[in-house]
Order: C-alpha cells, then sequence, then structure tokens
C-alpha cells in the first residue's frame, strides 16, 4: 500500500503552494477506467456542467491584476469562446463586443475555499440546517452536495461580490465530515449542473474542540483532543486495509464496498484532497504527522488562528492555510490570533508559504476582496512588503491551487476559463464595487443591467431582490 501512494505524496511534497513552481496535476485521473476497482464511485454524480452562451469582448485600457502577483496598467484584454485568449496592450479584435475599461481594474474571479452555501441555506431554518451529519464521529460516507439547495439565495449574494467559484464543506461536528466539491457561481435546477467540471472531492477532517465537544457532551468518544487523534488513527488502519483489499486481484477476496472507506481511499491514493478544520498550531503539526503515519497529503487547514507559530513547518511542507483577516476568541482555541496571521503564512520561507483568505460565512463572501484589504494593511504594518499585486493571490489562484483547479482558472493566463470580474475602481477599496462579473466569458452579473441580475425561484414572489433592501 505505501509505495503505491508514494508518487502522489511526494509530488504534493515537492510543489505545495509554491509559486516557485508551474507543474498542473490532475486529481482522480491516476487510474483508467479498465484498472478502477470502483468504477461506480469514479463516475457517480458527475459534473454537467454547461457553459453560458458567449460572444468575443475585448475590455479596453484595463488595470489588471492577474492572480499570480503581476500587475499591468491599460492594458487589453480579450476574451472568446469562454477563454482567455490574449493579454497586451492596444489589442485589435475587429467584430467582437468592446467595453471601455479605462481607470477601472479586471481581476480573476474571486474563490472562496470554505462555504457552505447550499448546505447552510438562506433562510436559515433548521429543515435546511444540512451540513452536520452529527450523528457519528466519522461520517466520511457523505457527501456535502447532496444536501446542496440549487436555489439558495447566498449564491447570488456572494456572485455581486466577484465570486465566480466557490467549495461547499460539510460542517467541523466530525472526525471525518464528509466530502467536499468545487461549484461554479451559476445557480441551476440540479446540483450537478453546477459543479465545477474536472475539480477533484476533498475530504473534510476537523480537530480540536468542536468533535470533541459534539460527542463528549453524549458521553461518547471523543471526548478529549486524545480521544480526537485515537478516531482519525483506528479509521485510517481500517482504510489502508481497505485499500489493500480492493487491489486484490482477485475480486472474491475484495471487502463488501463501503462509502466511507471509499472516500478514506480515495485519500490515500491521491485523488481526494484533505481539508483540515484546526485552530491551535501543535494540533495542526500533529496532523502532520498523522499524515506521515498513514503516507497521505494534507492540501489546506482551515481557519487556522495559530498558523503563524508553525508558518515554517507549513511552507516546508507544502501545505496552503486558509484563514480569516481578523475573526478571533469566539472560543478558547481561537483567542491566540494576530492580525499578521495570513501575512506571516504567506511570507514563510522567503515567500514560499501559501495563504489565502477565505469566508465560513455568508455574509464575509460578499466581500472577500476587503478581507483581503485587510489581511494585506495588518500584514504591511507589521513590516513586510506586500503589495496588491501579491495579495490577489489569497483570493485567487491560491484557493484555485487548494481546490485542484488551477489549471482552469485562478488567475488572468491565456488558455484559461474567463473567469473574471470587472471592478469599478481599485478592487482592496471599501468604494470599489464589481460592476460586471463573467464566468467562462459570459456575463453572469452587471451591475447596472437589471436583466443580469440572478434571481432565485425562491426569492420571486417573496421579495423584490432587485430593491434596495437597506434600510
Amino acid at each position: 500500500m505505501k509505495n503505491k501512494v508514494l508518487i502522489p505524496i511526494l509530488l504534493f511534497s515537492i510543489i505545495g503552494c509554491s509559486e516557485g513552481f508551474n507543474i498542473d496535476l490532475t486529481f482522480g485521473d491516476s487510474k483508467s477506467e479498465s484498472d478502477s476497482v470502483n468504477l461506480g464511485i469514479d463516475n457517480a454524480f458527475a459534473s454537467t456542467y454547461l457553459p453560458m452562451d458567449s460572444e468575443p469582448i475585448l475590455f479596453k485600457s484595463a488595470n489588471i491584476y492577474d492572480g499570480l502577483g503581476g500587475e499591468f496598467r491599460n492594458y487589453d484584454l480579450l476574451l472568446s469562446e469562454g477563454k482567455i485568449i490574449e493579454i497586451g496592450e492596444s489589442i485589435s479584435a475587429p467584430g467582437v463586443l468592446v467595453v471601455d475599461a479605462t481607470d477601472k481594474w479586471i481581476t480573476p474571479g474571486i474563490i472562496d475555499i470554505h462555504s457552505h452555501m447550499g448546505v447552510y441555506s438562506a433562510p436559515e431554518v433548521t429543515t435546511s440546517s444540512d451540513g452536520n451529519e452529527a450523528t457519528a464521529p466519522v461520517t466520511a460516507e457523505v457527501w456535502a452536495e447532496h444536501s446542496l439547495w440549487t436555489q439558495d439565495p447566498q449564491f447570488a449574494l456572494a456572485l455581486k461580490g466577484g465570486v465566480t467559484s466557490f467549495h461547499v464543506l460539510p460542517g467541523s461536528a466530525n472526525l471525518f465530515g464528509g466530502r467536499g466539491a468545487t461549484f461554479k457561481n451559476i445557480s441551476q435546477n440540479t446540483i450537478q449542473a453546477m459543479k465545477f467540471p474536472g475539480a477533484p472531492h476533498s475530504l473534510k477532517m476537523a480537530c480540536g474542540e468542536n468533535p470533541k465537544r459534539v460527542y463528549g457532551n453524549r458521553r461518547q468518544s471523543p471526548s478529549t483532543r486524545m480521544g480526537n487523534m485515537a478516531g482519525y488513527r483506528s479509521a485510517w488502519i481500517d482504510a489502508v486495509e481497505y485499500a489493500d483489499g480492493m487491489n486484490e486481484s482477485d475480486e472474491d477476496r475484495r471487502p463488501t464496498r463501503d462509502l466511507a472507506m471509499d472516500t478514506l481511499m480515495g485519500v490515500l491514493n491521491g485523488e481526494i484532497l484533505i481539508q483540515n478544520h484546526c485552530y491551535r498550531a501543535e494540533e495542526m503539526a500533529m496532523m502532520v504527522e498523522l499524515s506521515k503515519e498513514f503516507d497521505y497529503k494534507i492540501t489546506t487547514f482551515h481557519h487556522a488562528v495559530e498558523a503563524y507559530k508553525i508558518a515554517d513547518l507549513l511552507a516546508d511542507e507544502g501545505i496552503c492555510a486558509a484563514m480569516w483577516a481578523d475573526w478571533w476568541g469566539f472560543k478558547h482555541e481561537a483567542y491566540d490570533m494576530v492580525q499578521a496571521n495570513v501575512a506571516i503564512i504567506d511570507q514563510a520561507r522567503n515567500g514560499t508559504g501559501c495563504a489565502i483568505v477565505h469566508s465560513d460565512d455568508a455574509v464575509g463572501i460578499q466581500h472577500l476582496n476587503q478581507e483581503a484589504a485587510k489581511a494585506m494593511a495588518a500584514g504591511n504594518r507589521a513590516g513586510y512588503e506586500i503589495s496588491k499585486a501579491h495579495a490577489m493571490r489569497w483570493i485567487t489562484s491560491n484557493p484555485a491551487k487548494a481546490a485542484g483547479i488551477l489549471d482552469q482558472t485562478g488567475s488572468i493566463e491565456v488558455g484559461k476559463d474567463a473567469d473574471i470580474v470587472l471592478w469599478s475602481g481599485d478592487p482592496f477599496s471599501v468604494y470599489s464595487r464589481a460592476e460586471k462579473v463573467l464566468i467562462d466569458g459570459a456575463f453572469v452579473f452587471d451591475i447596472n443591467d437589471p436583466k443580469i441580475q440572478p434571481i432565485t425561484d425562491f426569492d420571486l414572489g417573496i421579495i423584490q431582490p432587485q430593491t434596495n433592501r437597506v434600510q
């Protein structure tokens, strides 16, 4: 078993989240169909997403942050057939729609790596509280997408803030909460029609207070942090045995199909990415040791309030940290926070750390650009020299890396999906707004055109969603 997973682990250790490497990994495609032992799970609930119709568009005289640290003043951007075609000065393209972007800014679409939209829908009622299967400490068998409500009004509100893709995770009540999935921010009638094509699943894990509180209050394990660790290890032991059994050449000797073990086996095979809820430094370090014991890779620590204490370790291991700009103190494990947390992670090991600003909040996702601005300002106050062009990575290319979709989106590069935002001014300013949002080159939001302002079926007939509801 260990030999079977060594190659993907080494690749992840080398690549990590450092901008010094430019390697794209395709997750979930390491085996051909003929080699797969689980054709059903490999093909189940596949994306049926299709880009909206679009026309060639030329943005003229824009200022551009490319999401990779580049800044371009007074540049043009050409889009066609849903892709980025050209970035340059004085581009000529007869017969295309021309958008004057003088004194405005273009960025990649914002990506939130930690969202519960759709599984904790609005309005907040118990009948739609579908994010935590808090019935057992290990529920790796559940998939967040199976709870997703496609008419959640929060999708459209996030779109107005420039969010073009988001990763939906189960909650953090359990040691293993289940699978997460990435979505394009276009509300559809079916879940599969929103799923980001080719994006790998994730597995949500949680350490710290939440699992031990939920199950300790029921007088069952885990009720302590050592109980948490024992629970993880027991599950991974079972997963290794299951994976070995599934690789038996004699089909009669293979174990009975198990949904939870399928997910854990996917992690061991490098096909499913670990997204790990964890606050305290020593617990994150312990989870790193756990991953080494069972030969799997942690992609991202989420919330990571104490990540600054082990910034070099995370950079060395190629692990991203998805953090808030300034949320802290709402429980004990969230107390020891510093506002330069994001910047410290980013600047670790000569700037090779992978920092992400996430929301974990239906309101916060609407202004992630401002959250990144706060984190950048805190880092600069702490003595780091972080440019706006560099900080843009925290809400674009870095979350794309963590979601396994950087080969398709997250930066303004020729050939990538034309997921972009046109801002009225500096995207890090509280006074700037997303004027136009495009997904795969199609206009999905326009602040000046009511016809391109999405409204969910749920909103219709209940409120007037296009009116100003702020009193």
